[in-house]
């Protein structure tokens, strides 16, 4: 990897009449995350121009989004969604519990540093002027980023959390929300499961049945979320990419976050499980929703 021959071949695809897509594409999917970076310093000191300032000249649209998408720094990309999710036209829910639910401590705490940094506003604070209710207790929740990440499972308190999810939804007439949410927002990931399968046994019923059956709109979203991710997080982004191409028109923004996002994380297993769940591979998927340099260049970001 040479970050030099890198930056010289991103300049020659954009320099001149008309710019070379392919060219931008193949340079930057081979690279990752901080060797970007590296060629993202390297393009300034030794072309002395600004390769992102380039980039959204040259490009449009959701090409674009993607390119720029790849160029920032995993943190930083989320502190962005997750600001643009508040502060855009209208809220994006879906965005919000995405992120909050499925990333660790560490990622958390970092994503609150950089957003603080970076908008002079607290996410916290962003959060609660945004959203209400208990949907907004939820997410401030999981912002804390305060989750017990041990393994240890305590049988007999995993009993008592089955036993009183149990009965703070299925056993009494409407739903104790802050049960669900204190247990499922706090405990460590080998102990929920755990709690799942006691809580089946005890309801007669999975968790996620109950949640849907006795919550609605963006809090049963943040729920869910939270136990697919406890459960299985590369089925929940397997899904959260289903839906997205699913149907009338494309959700573009959940498409290119979480092809983005999880790219060097998981995408493996994410294809695995979109296989398995749906029968039909990513790829062939994001080929019949897409079009152009953007189905290109995400189809090399699903790889294989």
């Amino acid at each position: 990897f040479s970050a030099e021959q890198e930056a010289q071949a991103l300049r020659k695809a954009m320099k001149g009449l008309g710019t070379d897509e392919d060219a931008i594409i193949e340079t930057l999917t081979k690279l990752n995350v901080s060797q970007r970076q590296q060629v993202l310093i390297t393009y300034k000191s030794t072309i002395g121009r600004d390769l992102i300032d380039d980039l959204k000249s040259e490009l449009s649209g959701n090409f674009e989004r993607v390119i720029i998408g790849l160029m920032t720094p995993t943190i930083m990309y989320d502190v962005h969604e997750l600001r643009r999710a508040l502060k855009g036209a209208g809220t994006d829910e879906g965005c919000l519990i995405e992120i909050l639910a499925s990333r660790t401590n560490a990622e958390i705490r970092h994503i609150n540093e950089n957003y603080k940094l970076q908008y002079g506003s607290t996410l916290e604070d962003d959060i609660v002027s945004d959203t209400s209710s208990l949907f907004r207790r939820v997410l401030v929740s999981l912002a804390t980023g305060n989750r017990d990440e041990g393994t240890f499972v305590d049988e007999a308190l995993a009993q008592q959390d089955a036993q009183a999810l149990y009965e703070a939804g299925e056993k009494k007439w409407g739903t104790d929300e802050v049960q669900f949410t204190s247990i499922l927002c706090t405990r460590n990931r080998c102990h929920l499961l755990r709690v799942f399968d006691v809580y089946r046994v005890i309801a007669n019923k999975d968790i996620t049945d109950s949640i849907k059956s006795e919550m609605s709109g963006d809090l049963e979203d943040a729920l869910l979320a939270v136990v697919k991710c406890m459960r299985n997080k590369p089925a929940y982004f397997a899904e959260r990419l289903y839906k997205s191409m699913k149907g009338l028109g494309t959700d573009d923004s959940t498409l290119i976050r979480v092809m983005v996002s999880r790219a060097e994380v998981d995408m493996l297993y994410i294809r695995r499980e979109f296989l398995a769940m749906y029968g039909k591979s990513l790829h062939s998927f994001i080929k019949g929703d897409c079009s152009g340099d953007y189905r290109k260049v995400l189809l090399r970001l699903c790889g294989g």
